[in-house]
């Protein structure tokens, strides 16, 4: 599983999930390794209110990493419960990436992230 920042200027930051690593403490050290990469890509966001949307995930919920939002600072654009249409990760960069893998097969995990990583880099060249 690859969780996806981004932002109107582009990605941000893409991390890929290990097997069995799915808590709220994995989340809460992902949404540290983020805020490191605001900082680095957007310095001009330092200064400004981060405005964060996720969805309704049991590790985006969780004590740890809802502290570590409030610890960031950032604000909550909360999403309501049963509402994936309104994920705009679905709308705007998963559709052409689903296009763009169709039909292919990895034998392994890193052929995948390649394959997910040059998509992600033509992308944000092209725009």
């Amino acid at each position: 599983m690859a969780s996806v920042f981004w932002d109107a200027e582009g990605i941000l930051f893409i991390d890929y999930l290990e097997k069995g690593k799915t808590t709220g403490e994995y989340y809460s050290n992902l949404l540290t390794r983020l805020d490191e990469k605001i900082c680095e890509k957007r310095p001009g966001l330092q200064k400004k209110k981060v405005i964060f949307h996720q969805d309704n995930a049991p590790a985006h919920k969780s004590v740890l990493a809802m502290g570590k939002l409030r610890d960031l600072h950032y604000e909550l654009l909360e999403h309501p419960p049963y509402s994936p249409d309104l994920a705009p990760s679905d709308f705007y960069l998963f559709p052409k990436l689903k296009l763009f893998l169709v039909g292919q097969r990895f034998s392994l995990n890193h052929e995948a992230i390649a394959a997910v990583e040059g998509y992600f880099a033509d992308l944000m060249k092209n725009e």
